[in-house]
């Protein structure tokens, strides 16, 4: 009965909302041991594994994670449609899924829109993420970004960062790559062939 007001138009922007999760799996606990006290242990246990549902739903939100496996199958539009329902984040959200929501949303729109990126992958960093590849991956396109915008010591200092957090190499091609791309940009242009004063200091002798 208590998930009946969740289901109304005028609490639609907080029917994510994260202590929710908390109340729903105290509940369940709660039941879970009184289904202990009543004899009925095989009961308890099952309401009592419910309740890490909602737990762990607490902390890894479901609409992040079904947009991260939208994501995975580059079905950028599908993730971007469960992102929208996170209509209030600082009430859905705890602080790192905050970063993992401004941390999608910056993968989504780096083809589009350098800027909205930039300030998306710098507040994923700023709010936190769990995995060391990930921020390895927020920092690798903020080096992409300062690069492109001829911002070079910057760009350089990310990809260090990057390349330092990537510990299990699953990046390494992509910063070797863009290492290279710094390379070839930092070497001045070189004309090849003689100079065109020497052939015409030629032309004159002749």
């Amino acid at each position: 009965m208590f998930l009946l007001p969740l289901r109304t138009a005028n609490t639609h922007e907080n029917m994510f909302n994260k202590n929710i999760k908390l109340v729903i799996a105290a509940l369940i606990i709660g039941y879970g041991i009184y289904q202990f006290t009543e004899g009925e242990i095989g009961n308890g246990i099952m309401f009592l594994l419910l309740s890490l549902i909602f737990i762990f739903l607490y902390f890894k939100n479901e609409l992040i994670l079904i947009a991260f496996l939208r994501l995975r199958k580059q079905d950028f539009e599908g993730a971007k449609k469960w992102l929208d329902k996170i209509k209030n984040p600082e009430a859905a959200l705890v602080k790192k899924q905050q970063g993992y929501l401004n941390y999608l949303n910056g993968i989504m729109v780096s083809q589009t829109n350098m800027n909205e990126a930039e300030k998306y992958f710098k507040k994923a960093i700023s709010l936190g993420l769990s995995m060391d590849h990930d921020l390895a991956m927020a920092k690798l396109n903020l080096a992409g970004i300062a690069f492109s915008k001829r911002r070079k010591q910057e760009a350089k200092k990310l990809l260090q960062e990057a390349d330092d957090l990537d510990k299990r190499d699953m990046l390494s091609e992509q910063i070797k790559m863009m290492r290279q791309q710094m390379k070839k940009a930092s070497i001045p242009k070189q004309h090849y062939g003689q100079p065109t004063s020497a052939r015409q200091n030629r032309r004159s002798r002749r």
